[in-house]
């Protein structure tokens, strides 16, 4: 008999990335437009020359940068391989064998692999009528089994976001012993002041946690390297369970010069998110219906015919994502980009 692997990992939805076609736009990976910063590229070229070392196991300067840059003891740092490293090292260090991890649905499609691959079960809880996370069912969706709840805000694909009031609410009914992990990938294009910062209550709470990355406004999407920051304990069984070296030292060199342009890329995402609402507007105007968007993409909850208008839109050399039968994901770009984008959107819907 052949060697297996576990039989169980055949259940498991496999994670799906954006299409990339060559000759047309890419709308469908959330990824900001336009390389990295010049001083950015230049700190990374300058760190190729050191590329026969290893870089720093504990990532040390990095962690000091970000935990000055947030006001938390070092210690509540944990930085790792992209956000989504760090969330399938949270199910290895918080789940044992038939624990529950509770999310919304649909949602950031790592959260049900990272818990079956830790042999924890996934709990789904249907987003609202609005698209945007449950809050309420969520709360009643704990158990004595309940080990972490994911509240990704604002929520991919979908870019909706809870307010500070039913946050604040909902993280009164949730049991001390239970860790809520805020997703925060999209923080930096939130532009509602009712979203509130979850470091707020990484300050406040105990049993809360926040994820974030550079890859989205930063732009470093390609070098894969996000962080951590919440409990001391959390943290201490994150680096436990981190495979060394795997945030690479290009990855922690261009973190650190983002931080420092980080005035600079900021500026870019208020320009992105002028285009997000702009794009909105527009096919809202040509019959869309399309959620608030709190993130660099828009939500078009289109059911069934989600692949249908996936595959008109590459027609026209524009691809986005598409989640049958639930919607589609468009990530806003360079207004050039989303113009070509949305004079396909309304020959979609002139035609159906």
């Amino acid at each position: 008999m052949p060697v297996q692997p576990r039989v169980d990992l055949e259940s498991l939805p496999d994670y799906v990335a954006g299409r990339t076609v060559p000759g047309a736009i890419k709308l469908s990976s959330n990824e900001t437009p336009g390389g990295p910063l010049p001083s950015v590229a230049r700190a990374i070229a300058e760190a190729t020359t050191d590329l026969n070392r290893y870089p720093d196991p504990t990532v040390g300067k990095l962690a000091a940068r970000l935990a000055d840059k947030l006001d938390l003891p070092k210690e509540q740092i944990a930085v790792g391989c992209g956000s989504v490293a760090l969330c399938h090292q949270l199910m290895h260090a918080m789940c044992a064998p038939g624990d529950d991890v509770v999310f919304a649905w649909r949602s950031f499609e790592t959260y049900p692999i990272a818990a079956g691959i830790a042999c924890a079960n996934a709990i789904r809880v249907p987003l609202d009528a609005t698209h945007t996370h449950d809050l309420d069912a969520m709360a009643e969706a704990i158990t004595p089994r309940t080990r972490v709840v994911m509240v990704c805000n604002p929520n991919n694909p979908t870019g909706t976001a809870n307010r500070r009031a039913e946050l604040d609410a909902f993280l009164d009914k949730v049991p001390s012993d239970v860790l809520v992990v805020l997703d925060e990938a999209y923080r930096e294009f939130v532009s509602d002041p009712e979203v509130p910062d979850g470091i707020e209550y990484v300050r406040t709470r105990d049993n809360v946690a926040v994820l974030r990355t550079f890859s989205k406004a930063y732009g470093l999407a390609g070098l894969r390297v996000g962080y951590f920051a919440g409990p001391k304990q959390v943290a201490d069984a994150l680096r436990k369970v981190y495979v060394p070296f795997s945030v690479n030292s290009l990855a922690q060199i261009a973190a650190m010069a983002c931080l420092d342009a980080e005035s600079e890329l900021l500026a870019r995402c208020e320009t992105l998110v002028a285009e997000r609402d702009r794009v909105r507007a527009e096919l809202i105007d040509a019959g869309y219906d399309v959620p608030d968007s709190q993130a660099n993409f828009v939500w078009l909850p289109l059911g069934d015919k989600a692949f249908e208008f996936s595959e008109h839109t590459l027609a026209n050399k524009v691809v986005v994502r598409a989640f049958q039968p639930d919607g589609v994901r468009v990530t806003v770009s360079h207004p050039e980009e989303n113009d070509l984008f949305l004079h396909a959107a309304r020959s979609y819907r002139r035609s159906s």
